[in-house]
């Protein structure tokens, strides 16, 4: 028989689980908090306190403790407990009317409440409101776009290419294709200052336009490896050259392929007829609204950050002899992104955000 301190047990229920989980992966939950939250889930899996303690970094006397407040009191147990000193001058009924009226209301005069607009109308320090917003995760300064699909189609194209790309099929070749259109060549009026101990690199926010050129990409997600050329213009006629060149640089006996969107260019007769005339070319289109999807999009990126952005360039030309030597050194070592989401999860994350969203616009449903 062991010796010691018999060990409380400790058995989840379905709901407090997915909250413990929930609490690990949020990024603005206090450390604390999100400390217990993994002791509690790694006693619930049976192991000993000691082992828990020597897993977490933390002391075999904090395990024991929190284990159990949590046996006695389940989940309130991991909040603090009430401190001493004065007591609170601010009742819940106050902070929920000011909750309530950052969810529901906008100022007179801006778009959004501030910590002192909301101070002086409701009646409260700015640091009070400050520390409500924070308990809350509420920022009303923020804002973040988004966009959801209207393809009627979208579940079937999102697990053809996402199945494209986890379980690719044998003896083919399998091509993300777009244009990065409009890319302008641009000069800064004044020399850019490099730079200095202390001072990050400065360049002034006017700038001289030399022209645009636009970039046909195809990216093989199985190396990482780009074919790319830039055209002055973007319409049927340059895609078509591009998929030729494609279709040059592609291994005899192979099945290509070609993840891209539904663009107006890619659907015209002229390249419907020549893909047709060449049947081990398949073409799997992206969902409306949804280029996310096409791992391309993720290249354009690195071009952009590291090539583009902060380039300067007096004409097309030395814009295009930059993209291209970008392409042959990125093609000199390529490495290929994973891809790790199902469509099973992409589809589970997109209903929660919206019955999320749904719940937050209508709470009495």
């Amino acid at each position: 028989m062991g010796r010691g301190r018999p060990v409380d047990v400790l058995i989840l229920t379905a709901a407090e689980h997915d909250y413990l989980e929930g609490q690990v992966r949020r990024h603005r939950v206090t450390r604390s908090l999100s400390e217990r939250c993994r002791i509690v889930l790694r006693c619930a899996d049976g192991l000993q306190s000691k082992r828990v303690a020597a897993e977490l970094g933390v002391s075999e006397h904090m395990v024991g403790k929190w284990r159990r407040r949590f046996v006695d009191e389940r989940i309130d147990g991991l909040l603090d407990e009430p401190r001493s000193g004065r007591p609170r001058s601010i009742d819940d009924d106050a902070v929920a009317a000011v909750i309530e009226r950052t969810l529901r209301t906008l100022p007179a005069d801006a778009t959004h409440w501030s910590i002192r607009s909301m101070a002086a109308s409701a009646g409260h320090s700015h640091t009070t409101i400050r520390r409500m917003w924070n308990a809350f995760g509420l920022q009303p300064h923020r804002g973040e776009t988004f966009k959801l699909s209207t393809d009627p189609l979208f579940v079937d194209k999102v697990r053809d290419i996402v199945g494209l790309y986890l379980s690719p099929p044998t003896h083919a070749l399998i091509l993300c294709v777009d244009e990065k259109s409009q890319i302008q060549a641009l000069d800064r009026e004044q020399p850019v200052l490099p730079m200095m101990p202390g001072m990050p690199e400065r360049r002034t926010n006017t700038y001289v336009r030399h022209g645009t050129t636009s970039l046909f990409a195809a990216l093989d997600i199985a190396t990482g490896a780009v074919i790319g050329k830039c055209y002055k213009r973007h319409r049927a006629t340059e895609f078509l050259d591009f998929l030729k060149q494609i279709d040059g640089n592609v291994p005899d006996g192979l099945d290509v392929h070609i993840v891209m969107d539904n663009y107006a260019t890619h659907k015209t007769p002229m390249i419907k007829a020549w893909l047709a005339r060449r049947p081990h070319y398949h073409v799997h289109f992206t969902p409306t609204s949804a280029s996310w999807i096409n791992q391309v999009e993720r290249w354009f990126a690195e071009l952009t950050r590291k090539q583009i952005q902060r380039g300067v360039h007096t004409s097309t030309a030395q814009l295009e002899a930059d993209i291209r030597s970008f392409i042959e050194r990125h093609n000199a070592n390529p490495k290929p992104f994973r891809w790790t989401k199902s469509a099973d999860d992409i589809l589970a994350a997109i209903k929660r955000s919206c019955q999320k969203t749904e719940q937050n616009l209508c709470p009495e449903l």
